[in-house]
């Protein structure tokens, strides 16, 4: 029996792709394309782009964990929402949360291929901490 759309989209994010990239061409469409709004400014991203992108978060990130809070599909689109949690090479010890996600994924063949994704960094007020705590 075949995966379903919302198992793929949770085990490509589970995957720790950013320090094991085989991990994106198991889950990516070779002619995937990721349109991302950040508090940076907005990307177009190819599978090539995500490879250099994970490649670059591997070396300042130990372990990179997604938890998601919501989860939803409807034919061949899935919509994830997820805050990443991250430990340091320099302090591997303290996992600390880095940003919010909301990511509309449209699957192929079983492979992300279209992706439209929002991101806003983790507040750094003590207040808006403690909910992870």
């Amino acid at each position: 029996m075949a995966k379903s759309n919302k198992k793929i989209v949770a085990e490509f994010y589970n995957s720790d792709f950013f320090n094991e990239p085989e991990n994106i061409d198991k889950f990516l469409h070779p002619e995937m394309k990721l349109f991302w709004n950040a508090k940076t400014g907005y990307s177009h991203m190819d599978i090539e782009d995500i490879r250099n992108m994970a490649a670059e978060a591997g070396k300042s990130f130990d372990s990179v964990r997604p938890e998601v809070t919501h989860l939803f599909s409807k034919e061949n689109q899935v919509t994830i929402r997820f805050t990443y949690f991250v430990t340091t090479i320099e302090q591997p010890e303290i996992e600390l949360p880095i940003a919010h996600f909301m990511a509309i994924w449209e699957l192929t063949d079983g492979l992300l291929h279209r992706g439209y994704q929002m991101s806003q960094p983790i507040e750094e007020s003590k207040e808006a901490m403690k909910s992870w705590k």
